[in-house]
């Protein structure tokens, strides 16, 4: 049988024999994205498959647009599972570190058991470490090892895998996108996915307060680096002044990238507390935004990062455009990024 996760689907075995008769938490990281609320759905129910007992944690809720996924799993917060930490074993997905997930859930869990991932700045902070850069999403990890190690797959199980790999693809548009990812959306498709609903419910269902906020995100938008840089910026305040969370930030980035001429997109969020967020997007891996975020204690992939730093916003966003500038200057100079 040719096997779609020849190196992780033994690894992904041997990870559940270590979970075997323990009860476990599957924990995602902060605002939970569909490739982490995916990943904890179909993780959750391949555990009880095995008699393994599981619950999902994460410090965020479920957000609105992913809750199709959820049906009747068990979703807690940090503080429903501190009081009983000690009695789980714990696996973290899409979790770059060990830190992603906040500093509370990783002081309950300081020696995880397993830890599934699909990021390039991903450490091994697990006792087994099913890491693979080159996979588009966690979703498509857990998808082709749960094929290979003859793990059932049943139709709300293959809706949340499939909606992992959607969502992190860009609706299988983003460079990561392989051949293998098409591969293992058409098994998930035969095993009960139904892509209709999946792009009803993340792209057809956006509230006036989402829109609103769209509107002010446009209307911050800057140029920098040559017009190869768009950057926008939502102010403190913004999610009270239109009515949303930090949710509805979802795929905002994805405008600043996508204007013509821009190579890189930015989304930051400035917070009360004097910190910022920031979220990048490139066009082309060769911009290696991972090392970019990675300078500002960050990460994630070659054309998708992020980061959250205590900075002001005006002197984070100077050093920024500094860090994409020398990034500029090393492509421009053939090098392969910094």
């Amino acid at each position: 049988m040719n096997l779609h996760l020849p190196e992780l689907s033994p690894a992904f075995s041997r990870l559940l024999e270590a979970l075997r008769d323990r009860e476990v938490a599957v924990i995602g990281h902060a605002r939970p994205d569909g490739d982490c609320i995916g990943s904890q759905v179909a993780l959750a129910r391949a555990l009880e498959s095995k008699g393994i007992r599981a619950v999902c944690v994460n410090p965020d809720p479920v957000p609105r647009r992913l809750r199709f996924l959820t049906g009747e799993m068990r979703f807690l917060k940090a503080d429903d599972i501190l009081p009983v930490a000690d009695r789980h074993a714990a696996v973290f997905v899409d979790c770059a570190d060990h830190g992603r997930a906040g500093e509370r859930l990783r002081q309950a869990f300081p020696r995880p058991v397993g830890n599934i991932d699909h990021h390039l700045s991903s450490v091994g902070f697990a006792e087994h470490n099913l890491v693979d850069g080159t996979a588009a999403a966690t979703c498509e990890i857990l998808a082709g090892a749960m094929l290979d190690t003859g793990i059932p797959i049943d139709a709300q199980s293959a809706q949340a895998l499939y909606t992992g790999i959607l969502t992190d693809t860009g609706q299988f548009r983003f460079s990561a996108t392989s051949r293998r990812s098409f591969v293992l959306a058409g098994e998930l498709v035969a095993r009960g996915a139904d892509p209709a609903e999946a792009g009803f419910e993340l792209y057809e269902r956006e509230s006036l307060g989402k829109l609103r906020l769209l509107q002010t995100f446009l209307s911050s938008l800057t140029f920098s680096c040559g017009n190869r840089v768009c950057i926008g910026v939502l102010h403190d305040g913004v999610f009270a002044s239109t009515g949303t969370t930090a949710e509805d930030t979802e795929g905002l980035v994805d405008y600043a990238r996508c204007v013509e001429g821009v190579e890189v997109g930015v989304l930051i969020e400035e917070r009360s507390d004097g910190s910022v967020k920031a979220s990048l997007r490139a066009k082309d891996p060769v911009h290696r935004l991972d090392r970019v975020a990675g300078q500002f204690n960050g990460g994630g992939h070659a054309c998708a990062a992020g980061l959250t730093i205590r900075m002001p916003l005006a002197t984070f966003q100077a050093r920024l455009i500094e860090a994409l500038s020398i990034q500029f200057e090393g492509l421009s100079a053939g090098g392969k990024g910094s």
